[in-house]
């Protein structure tokens, strides 16, 4: 559970998943002007939008999830205006984004029996 006086904020724009941590941490200062070693949960997508990857900075270190969707997307909030390129949210809102999108059961095609 993450503690509500956590703030999470998501990168609006696409982001390069091969960036590791110092990678994230320079978008975090130069495009999202947030301070990585803050507190804050900096969580960023790539193009497709199945991956995620979330920077946080732990006492003495940077930390790292990363979690790819095999045959979905996430669901990524817009910006509220045009030259935002990151949304605030809360610890609700990011154990949605985590979960995925709901399951959707797919129909099975049927055979057709060749002779």
């Amino acid at each position: 559970m993450i503690p509500v006086s956590v703030r999470i904020f998501i990168c609006t724009e696409a982001v390069d998943m091969r960036r590791g941590f110092d990678g994230l941490a320079l978008i975090a200062r130069q495009q999202l002007e947030q301070d990585p070693r803050s507190g804050a949960l900096l969580i960023f997508a790539n193009r497709r939008r199945d991956r995620l990857k979330a920077l946080w900075w732990d006492r003495n270190g940077y930390c790292i999830l990363y979690k790819r969707l095999h045959q979905a997307v996430f669901e990524l909030p817009s910006a509220s205006s045009d030259n935002s390129i990151s949304v605030r949210i809360d610890g609700g809102q990011l154990a949605q984004l985590l979960a995925g999108p709901p399951k959707v059961r797919k129909k099975r095609a049927k055979l057709r029996v060749v002779r």
